[in-house]
């Protein structure tokens, strides 16, 4: 199967074709609106998912000076806007293992970023702190997206740039609502997530 882009940049760079119409005159049918909806919102998924792709590849290119691994300055960035917070919280948040997320925190600990604690409540439940190192790394971290952001998103005004954060916290908020949802809609269930009916076969 050919990669949508390749697809997509291929038709771009090929011949425009006369539009043809279904009177006979050998002319190819005009697109269908519905078809040509179809196009444009498959191809926005294929963009959202690729521009996002890109981006953390890049990031991790840009990080990777400093040492620190996707998952790991990902801890750091969790823990900046609530320092303190439990390894189950932190996995919930990263959508990770307990397992998983304990190896991290291992490896931060190691190196001096973060610092575990007993939970003053429950003495089984660790908490997770940022160090002063983590504390320097995470400005540096800062500096480092902030030329990166000016970089891929210098073609947008400040204008356009509010509204595309706007278009997307509503598709975020969607999505968060179809998780949610459990079973969603699908092929055999409506939008509230029960199963249709089946029809029984004759014999």
């Amino acid at each position: 199967m050919v990669p949508y882009h390749y697809a997509e940049r291929k038709r771009e760079l090929s011949p425009t074709r006369p539009a043809i119409r279904n009177d006979g005159s050998g002319s190819e049918p005009a697109v269908e609106p519905v078809a040509a909806t179809r196009h444009r919102d498959v191809r926005l998924g294929f963009l959202i998912h690729d521009v996002s792709r890109m981006r953390r590849s890049a990031f991790d290119r840009l990080m990777r000076p400093l040492g620190v691994t996707r998952a790991q300055w990902w801890v750091i960035a969790h823990l900046s806007r609530q320092d303190g917070m439990t390894q189950i919280q932190l996995a919930d948040i990263m959508d990770v293992g307990k397992a998983s997320l304990g190896t991290i925190v291992d490896r931060l600990e190691t190196a001096g970023l973060v610092e575990r604690r007993p939970d003053p409540v429950d003495g089984r439940a660790k908490r997770v702190f940022m160090t002063r190192k983590s504390r320097q790394l995470l400005k540096t971290m800062q500096d480092f997206e902030r030329v990166f952001n000016a970089r891929i998103l210098r073609r947008l005004s400040d204008a356009e740039r509010n509204a595309l954060v706007r278009m997307l916290s509503l598709i975020r908020a969607d999505l968060v609502g179809f998780a949610e949802e459990g079973t969603g809609s699908g092929p055999g269930r409506p939008a509230g997530g029960e199963p249709r009916p089946r029809s029984r076969r004759r014999r």
